[in-house]
């Protein structure tokens, strides 16, 4: 039975119906795989020695490259704390009005002296022709205070004429009472007309003092050099500034803003900003570094100037002025504290940068456009300088 089973074993596993084939085994080559791994482990320690050898061998390179850098670096003091500033000014007047026109638009480029609106100038013009005629009034009042005083002058030489005249008649009339010539009466007469006389001359005298006194002094003044003269003339000059100022112009050029905020027929009362003039043809960069980066910042050293808006532009300028005081020296509540329980805080000092604009190539400086300076101050770190 033993081997009617053998014989029923199929020689060919195809034969069996469902059974695959046995897959195929290579023969075992571990001994070649340990050779090439070992060779490798070599190959890898090496290159580990290479690279620790070129990393010691670099390391002075690196220490003297780094000591270099920090021995004659330092020179520069950057800041992103600035700001370009310029020039801005609320238009105004002093004088009220209700506006006539206006003459600009909204962000239009102006010149210096050009017209920028108008106000209704009918009430000083009246005000102007008023004082103009009270300026002529008082010109034919000062001629006339010169006729009247020389005609008092000629009443205090009739009137002196008069009391020489009584004189000579009180003289006589003393003799011939004496000689009981002429009665008592007549010499009382006489006496009373000669100090009635004498007392209204006095009075013309003390009337013409008056009269020259309202002449200066001088009762060949000029009208134009009469004090009464030069108040109206100065009534004049104030009215003529107020119809002047009723037009009103750009002290200097620039780019005119927030224009509509004014139109036609709104009353504008005296100082009261209408818009606003920039500058825009001589910014500057306010910068605020910190107390500590201003060891060795002078005015005069150039600078180098990058804004957020143009990047890859560069300005050049030059360091104006530092301001003498921090900034929170001005502020409304200084941050002092005499308590003892205060924290120390890094202070800012206010810096004025002068750029280098003449090229028109480069983009606009706006008024608040952020910015980042480099001050070459020149001096390294291993170097030390004494001011």
């Amino acid at each position: 039975m033993a081997e009617r089973a053998l014989r029923s074993v199929p020689a060919d596993p195809d034969e069996v119906p469902g059974v695959s084939e046995a897959p195929q085994v290579a023969p075992p080559t571990a001994p070649a795989v340990t050779r090439e791994t070992s060779r490798d482990k070599k190959v890898r320690q090496v290159d580990r020695r290479r690279i620790r050898f070129g990393l010691f061998a670099l390391l002075p390179v690196v220490l003297l490259i780094g000591g270099y850098w920090y021995v004659t670096g330092g020179k520069v003091m950057s800041t992103d704390d600035a700001y370009v500033d310029a020039e801005k000014v609320g238009i105004s007047t002093d004088v009220a009005g209700i506006v006539q026109d206006v003459d600009v638009s909204d962000n239009e480029y102006v010149k210096a002296g050009q017209l920028l609106y108008r106000l209704d100038p009918r009430q000083y013009q009246i005000a102007l022709n008023n004082a103009k005629a009270n300026l002529a009034q008082t010109a034919l009042a000062i001629d006339a205070m010169k006729q009247d005083y020389k005609r008092m002058l000629s009443d205090v030489a009739a009137e002196q004429a008069q009391v020489g005249l009584d004189e000579t008649n009180y003289n006589r009339d003393v003799m011939l009472l004496r000689s009981a010539t002429v009665s008592q009466a007549i010499y009382d007469q006489t006496q009373s007309t000669l100090e009635t006389d004498k007392s209204k001359l006095e009075s013309l005298r003390q009337q013409a003092q008056v009269q020259l006194a309202k002449l200066d002094g001088n009762a060949d003044i000029p009208v134009e050099q009469h004090p009464r003269y030069k108040v109206a003339q100065a009534k004049v000059d104030e009215a003529q500034r107020e119809l002047d100022h009723s037009v009103v112009t750009a002290p200097f050029s620039g780019l005119v803003t927030n224009v509509p905020a004014i139109a036609p027929g709104k009353y504008l009362a005296a100082s009261t900003t209408a818009f606003y003039l920039v500058d825009t043809d001589h910014a500057w960069i306010a910068a605020n570094p910190k107390e500590t980066e201003l060891t060795y910042v002078r005015p005069g050293q150039p600078v180098t100037i990058t804004i957020d808006s143009y990047p890859g532009v560069t300005w050049h300028g030059a360091v104006q002025s530092i301001s003498p005081v921090a900034a929170q020296e001005f502020s409304l509540l200084p941050a002092q504290n005499t308590s003892g329980n205060w924290v120390k805080v890094v202070q800012r000092v206010p810096m004025r940068i002068r750029v280098d604009a003449g090229d028109k190539n480069k983009p606009p400086l706006r008024a608040g456009m952020s910015a980042i300076v480099n001050v070459d101050t020149g001096h390294a770190r291993g170097f030390p300088h004494f001011w």
